[in-house]
């Protein structure tokens, strides 16, 4: 099981598959692919502010439908607690998806340098 940063959903979504590295393209192929439900809060946001040109359950829908991409279920109480001790960055977004990765060691896919240096399990 794997999760995907926001940037990559938008990608996928988009079919920018370029934009993905070599690694980035094989973890998705070969795992279960999950988001935090934060992921879908950011694509809102982003949709909002005309970022993206679809509204996060269309793109949650359709990726779900293309590539099997599923919501993470865990408590947003444990996430959250988890998130509390992140303080290497300023963006609650961030803090919230590397936490939800963080509960049980997963894999984060992502090309953010700031996760990719301070969460371990952040791939690119």
């Amino acid at each position: 099981m794997i999760y995907l940063d926001t940037h990559v959903v938008v990608w996928l979504y988009a079919g920018k598959i370029k934009k993905l590295s070599e690694q980035a393209k094989e973890l998705i192929n070969d795992h279960e692919v999950i988001i935090s439900p934060v992921v879908r809060l950011e694509l809102q946001y982003l949709f909002e502010i005309q970022r993206v040109t679809g509204e996060a359950n269309e793109i949650v829908f359709d990726l779900s439908d293309r590539i099997g991409l599923k919501m993470c279920d865990k408590s947003l109480n444990t996430i959250i607690s988890g998130a509390l001790d992140l303080s290497w960055t300023r963006d609650p977004f961030d803090r919230i998806i590397v936490a939800n990765a963080a509960i049980n060691h997963n894999i984060l896919v992502t090309k953010d340098q700031n996760i990719l240096k301070n969460y371990e399990k952040a791939m690119w």
